[in-house]
């Protein structure tokens, strides 16, 4: 089983930036990739970036390109979001994903609230 632990939200005003982290509590084939999805109120969950192990293999949202920087320290089992240039559109709960190659997401985080103030 394999816990993600999520930090880094807060407000913000837009414009402005915020730095994501995901912890995985255990290193393993489950966390080969990982990702962030987010929900705003009264939306769908939606796809946001993810990385493959290698932290060649990025992904990106066309709402997120430009603007979202997505890493991972595999020595820690971390995975970051550097979300810069922010509007009041991604206001949202961001959650941390993990799970291997081939296959869905398979663990989800608690979430963080982020909220971009205009």
């Amino acid at each position: 089983q394999v816990q993600l632990v999520e930090s880094g939200g807060g407000l913000v005003q837009a414009g402005g930036s915020l730095r994501l982290s995901c912890a995985a509590s255990v290193r393993t084939f489950s966390t080969d990739k990982m990702g962030w999805f987010r929900q705003a109120p009264g939306k769908e969950r939606e796809f946001v970036a993810s990385i493959r192990r290698g932290g060649t293999n990025t992904f990106y949202a066309d709402s997120a390109k430009g603007r979202f920087t997505i890493s991972r320290d595999n020595a820690r089992s971390t995975a970051h979001l550097q979300m810069n240039s922010l509007k009041p559109e991604d206001t949202a709960v961001y959650y941390c994903v993990a799970g291997p190659n081939a296959g869905g997401w398979t663990y989800w985080g608690q979430g963080t609230q982020v909220t971009v103030s205009s």
